[in-house]
């Protein structure tokens, strides 16, 4: 069960909301607007809705406002800048620096199997690392097992943006009652489609026609400019459906 508490920049966190785990093993996992200062001290960076998984020992803020900001392991939608000796140069959002894509991070990539990629091309990629002193490096493959698992160059299709908020919404393995979402379930039972998104505000979506797939871009949108509730999206996509 996720709990979420309205917070400002600069609060420092009492030690009755972080989150106690059933196994003292499992270390706390600090997420977005959160900074630790030793030994035990964990302040607000900005404002938003303080979120505390208690299952997964996990802690951030939500909000829906602000600039993407890099962190190791957020999946991320990239497009393709310019290519140097290297490495691909990438965007990730008009607000960052360019990220670095080293040609090789490709499952089993090597010199002569490696992607030509062109600019404007679209990435489906994993965060490595990020410090404000470095540019963020990104790759195409898990670290840990050496697979893609579904990352890597994402053909045809359109991106569409929505809010850094709704991004990890929809990432979250949540139920739709917890989660608060319904809205892919009620599309998936009109059309077929594919989708990647990314913790960077923007999401991928490929169908059979480009009418189904603005449907689906649409529908995504919609929930989360108008804040919908569970039987809102039903509705929505019952008024969207008719015009496919």
């Amino acid at each position: 069960m996720i709990t979420q508490t309205l917070v400002m920049p600069g609060e420092v966190l009492s030690e009755e909301i972080l989150p106690v785990p059933a196994n003292p093993s499992i270390p706390l996992k600090l997420g977005p607007g959160l900074r630790h200062t030793p030994p035990s001290t964990v302040t607000t960076t900005f404002a938003g809705l303080l979120s505390v998984d208690r299952k997964k020992n996990a802690i951030w803020v939500e909000n829906n406002t602000g600039k993407y900001i890099p962190i190791p392991n957020d999946v991320v939608i990239a497009t393709v800048h310019h290519s140097s000796t290297d490495y691909f140069h990438c965007s990730l959002s008009p607000y960052t620096s360019l990220a670095l894509l080293p040609h090789l991070a490709f499952e089993s990539a090597t010199k002569k199997t490696r992607p030509q990629l062109s600019s404007g091309a679209l990435i489906y990629a994993r965060v490595l690392s990020s410090s404000k002193y470095q540019d963020p490096e990104i790759a195409c493959f898990n670290p840990s097992t050496g697979k893609s698992e579904g990352m890597g160059e994402l053909k045809g299709g359109m991106v569409f943006d929505i809010s850094l908020g709704f991004a990890r919404r929809l990432l979250l393995n949540k139920s739709k009652e917890e989660g608060g979402l319904v809205v892919l379930e009620e599309v998936g039972d009109q059309l077929a489609f594919e989708i990647a998104v990314g913790r960077n505000g923007c999401v991928w979506v490929k169908a059979e026609s480009v009418r189904e797939t603005l449907f689906v871009g649409r529908a995504l949108q919609e929930t989360d400019k108008r804040l919908l509730r569970l039987d809102e999206q039903k509705i929505l996509i019952k008024k969207l459906s008719r015009q496919i």
